[in-house]
């Protein structure tokens, strides 16, 4: 891909590709067995989307991904418990 692209995304969503490809990269080696693994990828996506999340929802958030071991995760789940809020 290219500078503009990247150039592009940015200034539309506001979050720098150097943030996303670090998220990216904490996602390919996580444990998502893990409840604290899984809790700090939740806060880094919230950081990095500036869209704060409260305590009740991180915890139905960790369990619908731990109850699962990341494996088929529905994204369309969480993203709608988010917006919910």
């Amino acid at each position: 891909m290219n500078d503009a692209f990247f150039k592009r995304m940015e200034k539309k969503t506001g979050v720098s590709m150097d943030n996303v490809f670090s998220l990216a990269q904490s996602f390919q080696n996580a444990d998502f067995k893990d409840v604290e693994t899984v809790r700090q990828l939740i806060k880094q996506v919230s950081q990095v989307a500036n869209k704060p999340i409260t305590k009740e929802l991180e915890d139905k958030i960790v369990e619908t991904i731990t109850a699962k071991g990341g494996k088929s995760i529905d994204f369309n789940t969480i993203t709608d418990m988010m917006n919910k809020k």
